[in-house]
């Protein structure tokens, strides 16, 4: 197996031969739940693409440990880089699509309220709604060894998204009537990838008029129908194949 991820706030002054004292929540982690122990190997990472490689040095009490660093690895940016603009699932089903998303490779990925969605994000409810999107993409980014985790972006507003389409160098919305399938669209080599993935009942005609204007043409994935918490796993996974980055 691979060596288990735990997340740092800043690794700039390390280096190979440096040492890394590792606590808090993470620390606990390691100790008591994962039962680290001197000599294992283990990746400490900032989630922006910088890994330190290392081996367990010592281990104190139930949170704490140090970590000898051998090699520290920067990676570069993703390209192109990939962007879910996702709209709210219903229940759990919103950490489920970060999860997965995370998991398969996606680099971005932004809250949309579309008009269709049940679920709304108002007041406190919307930041608690966030914050666990964040920390299921930290948790997921963890568990599947990346050093780069998504970002996830405030909710956006059918204007917001609009913009975010027209800057991107391929746009697309996902749609069951999609005359164009995804698997054949012509991808950039670099630059911006953007997805539109609506909610279960689907984008309205004002939504789709305006991402249209923006750019962004309806494409379609297959034959089924995907639930919106798992369609932009399964588009992220066919571009990541498509552009190379899975090679």
């Amino acid at each position: 197996m691979t060596a288990p991820v735990f997340v740092v706030e800043h690794l700039d002054r390390v280096t190979g031969g440096s040492t890394v004292t590792l606590d808090g929540p993470e620390g606990r982690h390691a100790v008591s739940v994962r039962r680290l122990r001197v000599g294992e190997e283990i990746v400490l990472t900032d989630g922006a693409g910088t890994g330190a490689y290392g081996t367990v040095a010592a281990v104190e009490g139930k949170d704490r440990l140090d970590v000898a660093v051998s090699e520290v690895r920067a990676e570069p940016g993703p390209s192109p880089r990939i962007t879910v603009v996702q709209a709210l699932p219903k229940g759990d089903r919103g950490e489920l699509a970060v999860e997965t998303m995370t998991e398969t490779g996606v680099d971005a990925i932004v809250p949309w309220a579309a008009s269709r969605c049940i679920t709304q994000w108002k007041g406190d409810r919307g930041a608690k709604s966030l914050a666990k999107w964040r920390a299921t993409a930290r948790e997921a980014g963890k568990q599947s060894r990346r050093l780069r985790f998504p970002d996830v972006a405030e909710a956006a507003s059918i204007k917001q998204v609009a913009q975010l389409l027209a800057a991107a160098d391929f746009a697309a919305v996902l749609h069951e009537e999609g005359a164009e399938p995804l698997a054949t669209a012509d991808l950039p080599a670099t630059g911006e990838i953007v997805l539109v993935v609506g909610p279960e009942g689907g984008v309205s005609p004002e939504e789709l008029t305006a991402f249209a204007e923006a750019g962004a043409r309806p494409y379609r994935l297959g034959r089924s129908v995907l639930r919106t918490s798992t369609a932009g796993t399964a588009a992220t996974a066919l571009l990541l194949g498509r552009t190379g980055r899975w090679s």
